[in-house]
This record gives structure tokens, C-alpha cells and sequence, in this order.
């Protein structure tokens, strides 16, 4: 992913709860003769996407959005957005561990690993990760000697190539790389120190 015009700032949870959105997918579907169809995926993954307006709000928070907004330039700076219902690695009711995710395999020179996750057999790469978050094993052995993690490019860097066939996991808390998707925000007064957001769509930014 590009890093030009991106903040490393997330939108406050305060502006972001309430949003309704998630994954999605393009896919070409053509009827057959036969009456059957066939499938085709037009996209090789999915990309996501929110709709922050609706919900009521107060009047502080509406000026918090649009402070961040403005901050934002409207759609040209990208941001982090914390997806609470898919921003992390382990199972549901688990905790995070090294061994989360497998996201390489060595071959005796490769030192620097992408951050991703799993689902089935797709891989989403992650490219936002938390700070402090991130933990690391090599065949099962949780190491952080010289590891560097770039949580700007979802990267973990070893201080040494781990060995040849040697599994190489991690375990992370992650937010989504995101634009507003519109050049403009509506508000609304509903009373005094109360009012919402009508419309602020926002889109994950992907390569």
C-alpha cells in the first residue's frame, strides 16, 4: 500500500462507534442455459467499507468529526480505522498469541515477514497493526530479541534469516487503512446539544 497521503492517526471511537458496514466482494455472476450459473471473482479479495452517519451523537462529537475531517482534507489523506469486529488475530474468546497466524516460511535469507491474516484460504494482508501489539514465534518459540516491527507497512524484520522450513507466526491487534469516501459531510441539529452525522462514508484503502 502506498504510504503517500496517509495520516497515522486513528478516527476516534467516539466517531466510530455506530458504524454500520464490512467486507465486500465483486463477483460476475452469468445465468447459463441450462439454468444454472456460473461465478466469477472480478476482485481477488474484498475491500471494505462503513457508513458512519445515522446514529445520534452530541454536538461534541459531530465537531470532533468534522475537526478530523477537515485535518483529513476531506478524502485525501488516508487514516487508521479500528474495525472492532474484525481487528485482531486470535479466535473469538482467545487471546493473542505468536502463533496466530502463520505469515512466512524461511529459506535461510529472508528476514523481513508481511503481516496477515487468515481466512480459510485467503489471506488478507494487514497493513496497520498496533503498537505493542505484535508477537512473534519461530517454530513455535515466542522470540522478540532485535525483532523490528513496522507498523506503517505491517512488516516484522529479524535480526538474522530464520532457518530454512521454519514456521514463522504472529499474533496482532490491527486498524484498517481508510479515506473518507465523499468530498463532503452533512450534519444535523436535532435539539440542543444533540444532532448526527447524515451521511460520512469512509473506504479501506488497499495497493
Amino acid at each position: 500500500m502506498s504510504l503517500e497521503n496517509f495520516h497515522d492517526v486513528r478516527l476516534p471511537m467516539s466517531i466510530a462507534f455506530g458504524a454500520q458496514g464490512g467486507p465486500e466482494r465483486r463477483t460476475e455472476i452469468v445465468p447459463l442455459a441450462s439454468g444454472g450459473e456460473a461465478r466469477n471473482a472480478v476482485w481477488s479479495g474484498s475491500r471494505r467499507r462503513w457508513e458512519l452517519g445515522g446514529a445520534n451523537t452530541t454536538i461534541d462529537s459531530l465537531r470532533e468529526l468534522i475537526s478530523f475531517f477537515e485535518a483529513r482534507r476531506g478524502p485525501l489523506h488516508g487514516f487508521r480505522f479500528r474495525d472492532i469486529v474484525d481487528d485482531r488475530t486470535a479466535s473469538v474468546g482467545e487471546a493473542i498469541s505468536s502463533v496466530d497466524q502463520e505469515i512466512g516460511v524461511g529459506d535461510g535469507n529472508k528476514t523481513v515477514f508481511e503481516l496477515s491474516k487468515r481466512y480459510g484460504d485467503t489471506v488478507r494482508r494487514i497493513w496497520k497493526p498496533v503498537a505493542g501489539s505484535v508477537r512473534v514465534a519461530i517454530d513455535g518459540t515466542e522470540t522478540s530479541d532485535g525483532v523490528v516491527v513496522d507498523i506503517n507497512r505491517g512488516e516484522v524484520r529479524f535480526p538474522s534469516p530464520p532457518a530454512v522450513d521454519a514456521v514463522v507466526t504472529a499474533g496482532f491487534v490491527f486498524d484498517v487503512p481508510v479515506r473518507f469516501d465523499a468530498d463532503r459531510i452533512e450534519t444535523s441539529l436535532d435539539g440542543f446539544g444533540a444532532g448526527h452525522a447524515v451521511q460520512v462514508p469512509i473506504i479501506e484503502l488497499l495497493t
